[in-house]
Parts: structure tokens; sequence; C-alpha cells
């Protein structure tokens, strides 16, 4: 009987390579345990963020600054406000995060995004599908992240399955899904940047493609934080539409759309307001964007290397 094709020991394992050496259930388990981990540790920024992102609060809850946001989140509501809504993000990163990865590694691999050398379409395209379909598992649980980090919310609901509840009686099942065209115009421009700088910069850092953690975390920083400055506008008008719910202002309850929302933000607020919460949007990328890929990349390199020892 034949005996199996095994590379020998001191062979470098086929890092790159998905099949077979990285099957689609690990690469989920990877998605996952990467998406988890992104978003939670940088949680609490992120809810400084939607608060200044917020069009027209009340003149209770203005903030002007991440420092006097935080500090008045912490002193006037309690520390945890700045937790508030982080289970309905970790019960659908890991999932929205597997579907993620999982896209982007059979694109890029499909594209010859594995193949030596620098492939810019590959990185480009598997970033924007990764964003199409992760999205459509997250965007319903973003939207309930959102009005739990609102102020006041403890009014209205005490656990994200109350805030569900709430939505869906109040705003039906549309108010899950409004935003998602404007969430992909937010995140698959952020994806393909991302999933470009990112590529771009292991590739001139680490030309040999193999496992190389700092590499990862240095080039996640980098693609994470420059993706966040240009997506912010929409990231902005994103926010309006998943938290026009809870508003009193009947023109602002009113947009149903990206190009309505637009508009009142710029009557509003000018072209500044475009750019509400980037400072936190950044600071929150960075570091979230690095541990993203390093915990991916660290799970995917553990992953093979258990493989190759089987085989």
């Amino acid at each position: 009987m034949a005996q199996p094709n095994r590379a020998p020991v001191d062979e470098p394992y086929d890092y790159e390579a998905l099949p077979p050496n990285f099957s689609v259930l690990q690469n989920m388990m990877a998605g996952a345990f990467a998406g988890i981990a992104e978003h939670t540790v940088m949680y609490p920024i992120d809810a400084i963020k939607t608060r200044m992102q917020i069009l027209s609060p009340t003149s209770s809850a203005v903030y002007n600054g991440m420092m006097q946001a935080g500090l008045r989140m912490g002193t006037g509501e309690g520390l945890m406000s700045l937790w508030r809504g982080i289970s309905s993000v970790a019960i659908g990163a890991g999932p929205a995060h597997a579907v993620h990865f999982v896209t982007y590694e059979f694109v890029k691999n499909r594209m010859g995004g594995n193949n030596s050398g620098f492939q810019p379409l590959a990185a480009a395209a598997s970033g924007a599908c990764a964003a199409i379909t992760s999205d459509a598992l997250m965007n319903p649980f973003d939207v309930v992240k959102q009005r739990m980090q609102m102020h006041n919310s403890r009014r209205m609901y005490n656990t994200m399955f109350d805030c569900a509840r709430y939505i869906y009686r109040t705003e039906g099942v549309r108010a899950f899904y409004l935003s998602y065209p404007t969430t992909l115009m937010t995140t698959i421009p952020f994806n393909t940047l991302q999933f470009l700088f990112y590529e771009t910069q292991c590739t001139w850092l680490h030309p040999q493609r193999g496992y190389a953690p700092w590499t990862h975390c240095i080039c996640g920083a980098i693609a994470g934080g420059a993706a966040a400055v240009l997506t912010t506008p929409t990231d902005v008008v994103k926010t309006m539409l998943q938290t026009r719910g809870t508003a009193t202002d009947p023109q602002l309850r009113g947009v149903s759309g990206f190009a309505e929302g637009a508009k009142l933000l710029l009557q509003r607020e000018g072209y500044a307001g475009f750019f509400k919460g980037v400072r936190p949007r950044v600071i929150t990328s960075m570091p979230s964007t690095a541990i993203c890929w390093s915990a991916y990349e660290a799970s995917k390199a553990y992953f093979i290397r258990r493989n190759e020892t089987l085989a």
C-alpha cells in the first residue's frame, strides 16, 4: 500500500497554504478566537466612541473628548457603563469572525493570494468578501450593542435580550438591518484597506511569509489605524442609523438611509461632524486589529504545526 507523502522533518511547514494544512473548522476556531479577543479588550474605548458620535445628544450627555467622556461615564453612571453591551459583542463576534476569516482565506487562496510575492488584488478582494459575509451575521448584534452603549439605556432595558425584544417590538425586524448597507459602506473599505495594508507590510517586513508574531502585531496595528481614519465618516452615519430609534427628534427618527443621514449630519454639524469620534476609533482600531491579527495568526500557526505533527 502506498504511504502518504510526508514533509521531511527539517522542512518548514507550509504556512500560507490552506488545505490540507489548515481545515475549515480550525480556520473558524482561529477566527472566532481572534474576533472575541479583538472586541472585548478595547470595548470601553468603543463605548466612548459611540457616545461621541451620536447626533444631537441631550445637554446632559455631551462629550467633548475621550478623557472627559470616560470620566463622565465612569463617575456619573459607574465604571460598568463602559462595558455595557459587551455581551452582545461577545456572542456575535465569535460566529461573525469565524465566517470572516474563512471567507478571507478561501477567496485569498482561490485568487492566488498565497503565491509568492505580493498579491494586492487578492488581498483587497478577500477583505471585501469577508466584510460582506461577517457583517450579515454581526449587524443585529452591533445594533443591540450601540443601543446599550447610549446614555441612560438602563432605563429602557437591562440585558441584551431585553434590548433586542424592545427593538423588535417597537421598530420591527427592519431596525436590525437598516444600517447594514451603511455598515458595508464602512466595513468593505475598512477591510479592503486593512487587508491591503496588512499584506503589503507583511510582505515588506517579512518576505518569507512565515509566522512572525511581532510582524503580525505591528502590521495589524498600522493597517487598522490607517483604515479607521479613512472610514470614520461612514461609521458616524452608521451610528446615527443604529441609534435613531431612541431619538426624540422626529427628523432624526425619520432618517432611513445613508444619504439622508449624511445630509442631516452635514446640515447640523458641517464637515467636521463626519469625523466625530475619530480619535477613540483609531485608538480602538490599532490595538484591537493588532490583537485580532496576532490571535488569528497564532491560532493558525498552532493548528498547522499540530496537523504537520499528526500527519
